[in-house]
């Protein structure tokens, strides 16, 4: 039998029988491992354990730990619950139950209207279905041979216009499990036994393969982990994350709120924006700090700019358009066409370049409804995007730049993070030759500044390939926020050029990048991060001001005014209620600093102050008070 090359992430290479299994790879490195492997990626594709490999490869084994490994356990999940479903409501009809983030769910077709009952009593068969230790074998079958297949299993309509949808001659893989069986690319765990931990969350409607004129499915989401103590983590944060959700915290605090006049519309309350203006303050001043001129370009521009652009055949389902003085026009969805058209206003030498635009764009795309999320998925949204027009020779440090922005503005907020670049999609603009060279500067750029980076193949814009930066809250969720995407493309297809050294025409290089990703979802991610316990320098209110009785008012009025006069954002208490009630109000706004003032502190000009987070921490002159707050706010301190 002939041998085949198996080179392993450390690059060390061991041969093997050729057709290997991906379990006899694992097993031949150590018996632990192959106890814990869930499955592989060879040649960058996902396989089963029991999958062959039939060629020399490049093979990394994935454990729980790998979010490949996540996946292929929670696809598992999935038909694990389907077949539960099947087993306790036999008449449902199967659409689809892939694996996400953090979980999995699946899309269920049945007249019966389930409830949280439903979901104990289909985990409860889910475990049960593990304990069976059911094998789960894969087969293949031509398309007319699956569409057959699936008219003899009756009722799965959803499958089959899966696979009606496919081209004849297709090969198409199925995965049976004891008396189920269901359409799917993989790949699987070999048995039901590992999924003992599984938690079903929430159930919601889902239209079939998201479109709004097709039937409204139920959708059954849950979660899994190898480990019982994982899950009680994972549901703990889950109950912590419900206490911190910046939807109710938003309404609490009075920050923002939604309306069905306007469903994806956030509407921001007075507090909400001096939370806004504090952080757009903060993003301008870094900017202008590091060269950036400010612009503002319009919200609506024709059609003939959106085809130019690329956007009318590559975005135009998710843009908003309209007529005006017959012609067609769109609102726009992203910002950098207008950035085009203000460098194209201008001539520029080499001498001129980088230029660095800023701009705080209002957005609009079109989002489902049933995708709308609080200020997390909102179909208007304010995007703190820049563009940089450059040299050549100027990628590498104005992409370092930009990563040292990112850094440093998250630091200022307690954020860590990690990256993932994101190379060429499917469908998109440009030369193999002019995405290689724009992937390798960001790989670079990256490399030079030593962080580790993980590649999301095919996940780039339609004109370029990105970074993306995730960043980790205080509950290690994960929000992708920041956005560096490098763009040979729209410069050529808008004609922009610089005078060279040599007095000839060249064409400028361009980014396109985020920092906060947008203004809404970037508030809605602090909310949470912080559980509306904003450090004082973003507190809408800073001080609250109670005095114990009307009496002390005078005093305390001078108090605000000095607070005042340094900047320092005060409300005060004047209320007929008792100080203790006071105080409980402030807790509850959480305000970072209570200044109680009674009869002592009239007489000793001092105030008696109360932290957040601390409590009582006695009596202070006025003026120490003030300093302390100023120094805070000044450091942005956290």
């Amino acid at each position: 039998m002939s041998k085949i090359k198996i080179t392993l992430p450390d690059g060390s290479v061991r041969e093997f029988d050729n057709g290997v299994k991906v379990i006899d790879i694992a097993r031949d490195i150590s018996e632990g491992l192959s106890r814990v492997v869930l499955g592989a990626k060879v040649n960058g594709e996902l396989k089963g354990l029991n999958d062959e490999v039939n060629e020399d490869s490049d093979v990394s084994l994935l454990k729980f730990e790998d979010e490949e490994g996540r996946e292929i356990f929670r696809h598992t999940s999935a038909h694990i619950l389907a077949q539960a479903v099947k087993r306790l409501f036999p008449d449902s009809k199967l659409a689809i139950g892939p694996a996400i983030k953090d979980g999995f769910y699946y899309d269920i077709d049945t007249e019966h209207r389930f409830t949280p009952e439903d979901l104990e009593a289909i985990e409860k068969e889910m475990k049960k279905i593990a304990k069976e230790d059911l094998l789960i074998e894969r087969f293949v079958l031509d398309r007319e041979e699956a569409l057959e297949y699936l008219k003899g299993l009756g009722g799965e309509d959803y499958k089959l216009e899966l696979v009606q949808d496919l081209p004849a001659g297709t090969e198409i893989s199925f995965y049976k499990q004891g008396d189920f069986t269901d359409l799917c690319r993989g790949p699987h765990l070999p048995s039901t036994k590992k999924v003992k931990s599984v938690k079903l969350t929430s159930i919601a409607g889902a239209y079939w393969r998201g479109d709004e004129k097709r039937p409204m499915l139920q959708r059954i989401y849950g979660t899994s982990f190898e480990k019982n103590k994982d899950l009680e983590a994972y549901l703990t944060m889950l109950e912590e994350a419900k206490k911190r959700d910046h939807r109710k915290l938003g309404k609490e605090l009075g920050l923002f709120s939604m309306h069905n006049e306007g469903p994806g519309f956030p509407f921001f309350h007075p507090k909400g924006m001096v939370l806004w203006n504090t952080i757009q303050n903060f993003w301008k001043a870094e900017h202008i700090k590091r060269g950036y001129g400010e612009i503002k370009t319009p919200l609506i521009l024709n059609r003939d700019l959106w085809l130019q652009s690329g956007h009318w055949d590559h975005y135009k389902e998710n843009m908003y358009t309209t007529a005006i003085d017959e012609s067609d026009y769109a609102i726009k969805p992203m910002n950098c066409p207008g950035s085009m058209l203000v460098y194209k206003s201008g001539m520029y030498s080499y001498r001129d370049l980088p230029l660095r635009m800023c701009e705080l764009g209002q957005v609009h795309r079109h989002e489902l409804a049933g995708a709308l999320h609080g200020l997390m998925r909102v179909r208007t949204f304010t995007q703190d995007d820049a563009h940089i027009f450059m040299l050549p020779e100027q990628v590498k440090d104005e992409l370092i730049g930009v990563i040292e922005l990112a850094d440093y503005m998250y630091e200022v907020f307690g954020f860590k993070y990690h990256v993932e670049l994101s190379t060429r999609p499917e469908s998109s603009m440009g030369t193999e030759e002019q995405w290689e060279i724009a992937t390798d500067n960001l790989r670079e750029a990256l490399e030079e500044k030593g962080i580790k980076y993980i590649i999301n193949e095919g996940d780039g814009a339609f004109y370029g390939p990105k970074i993306d930066f995730h960043l980790e809250d205080s509950i290690g969720r994960t929000w992708q926020c920041a956005t560096i995407q490098l763009d040979f493309q729209m410069p050529e297809r808008f004609d922009l050029t610089y005078a060279g050294q040599d007095n000839e025409k060249h064409r400028p290089v361009m980014i396109h990048r985020t920092i906060l990703g947008s203004m809404e979802r970037f508030i809605g991610v602090l909310i949470e991060h912080y559980a509306g316990k904003f450090p004082t320098w973003l507190a809408p209110v800073q001080v609250d001001i109670l005095p114990i009785s009307d009496k002390f008012n005078d005093y305390a009025n001078e108090v605000k005014k000095q607070l005042e006069s340094k900047g320092i954002r005060v409300e005060m208490d004047t209320r007929a209620e008792k100080i203790g009630y006071k105080i409980r109000e402030a807790q509850i706004a959480k305000t970072p600093y209570m200044l109680i003032i009674g009869e002592k502190e009239v007489e000793n000009g001092e105030v008696s102050v109360r932290v957040r987070d601390e409590g009582d921490i006695g009596s202070i002159k006025v003026d120490e008070f003030v300093a302390r707050v100023v120094k805070e706010i000044e450091e942005k301190a956290r």
